[in-house]
C-alpha cells in the first residue's frame, strides 16, 4: 500500500513541484494539497495521512506549530528556505527537512527515508541482516543497522554510535533510552558509559571487554551481570 501523503505550502510553485515529484513515486499517493495551515490541520484530523510535506514559514500558523498541535501526527518531512528551522524539526522528531528551491535528488532521499522508516514501525524485519533502529541526528532521522553497530558510548546529553567502516553516528538521547531501543538479548550495558553487541565480545579480563578493535571497561555493578552472559 503507498503511503497517503499530504502537501501543506501557501507557495504554488512549491506545492506544484512537490506534486510533480509524488507522482513519480509508486509508494506515494498525494491526497490533497493546502496552501494553508489551518485548511490542512483539519483534513489530517479528519482522515488517514501518512506522510505530510509541510512548510515551515506560512501566514497564517507556522508549520512547526501546527506540527505541534496534531494530534495524530503522520510521518513530516518540512520545507523550507530556512536553514535554522531545522532544530525545532529536530525536536518534532521530522523525518527530514528540504530546503527549497527542492532538488529532486534530495526529495527522493527524503522520500526513500520516509518510506523505510514508515515500514519499520509498521513491520518486523525479515532477517537479522534488516534490524535496525531510527534516531535523530544532524537534525534529520537516520537509520542505524544493528549488525553494523560496533559500540555505543554515552557522551553526557548525547550517544555516539560508533559503527565498523563507517562515521560515528551522535544522537541527542540518553544511553538508557537508546538501550530500551535495542534487543536485550543482543545488545548489553557493561559501564555506565557503554554499551556492547554481545556477539562481537572476543574477551573479557581485567574488567576489560575486548571487541573487534577496541577495548573497553567493565564497571563494578556490572561486572557480575557481564560474567553471566558471557557463559551463555
Amino acid at each position: 500500500m503507498p503511503l497517503k501523503c499530504v502537501a501543506i505550502d501557501d507557495e504554488p510553485l512549491a506545492i506544484h513541484l512537490i506534486n510533480t515529484f509524488i507522482s513519480r513515486f509508486p509508494d506515494l499517493e498525494l491526497l490533497q494539497t493546502f496552501g494553508d495551515a489551518v485548511s490542512g490541520a483539519e483534513y489530517i484530523k479528519r482522515n488517514e495521512v501518512d506522510l505530510l510535506f509541510l512548510d515551515v514559514s506560512m501566514p497564517d500558523i507556522s508549520g512547526i506549530d501546527l506540527a505541534k498541535a496534531l494530534v495524530k501526527k503522520p510521518l513530516i518531512i518540512f520545507t523550507t528556505a530556512f536553514t535554522e528551522f531545522a532544530f525545532e524539526g529536530f525536536e518534532l522528531e521530522a523525518i527530514d527537512y528540504l530546503l527549497k528551491p527542492i532538488d529532486a535528488t534530495r526529495f527522493t532521499k527524503a522520500v526513500n527515508k520516509a518510506v523505510d522508516y514508515y515500514k519499520y514501525k509498521n513491520n518486523s524485519p525479515s532477517s537479522p541482516d534488516d534490524a535496525c533502529i531510527y534516531v535523530n541526528s544532524e537534525y534529520r532521522m537516520m537509520k542505524v543497522v544493528l549488525k553494523h553497530i560496533e559500540y555505543l558510548e554515552s557522551m553526557e546529553d548525547y550517544v555516539k554510535i560508533h559503527l565498523e567502516g563507517a562515521v560515528p553516528v551522535l544522537t541527542l538521547m540518553p544511553l538508557k533510552r537508546i538501550l530500551e531501543k535495542l534487543p536485550a538479548e543482543d545488545f548489553k550495558r557493561i559501564h555506565r558509559s557503554f554499551i556492547v553487541p554481545v556477539k562481537k565480545v572476543r574477551s573479557l579480563q581485567n574488567r576489560k571487554i575486548k571487541l573487534t578493535s577496541v577495548e573497553l571497561p567493565v564497571s563494578g555493578s556490572y561486572a557480575d551481570e557481564v560474567k553471566l552472559w558471557l557463559k551463555r
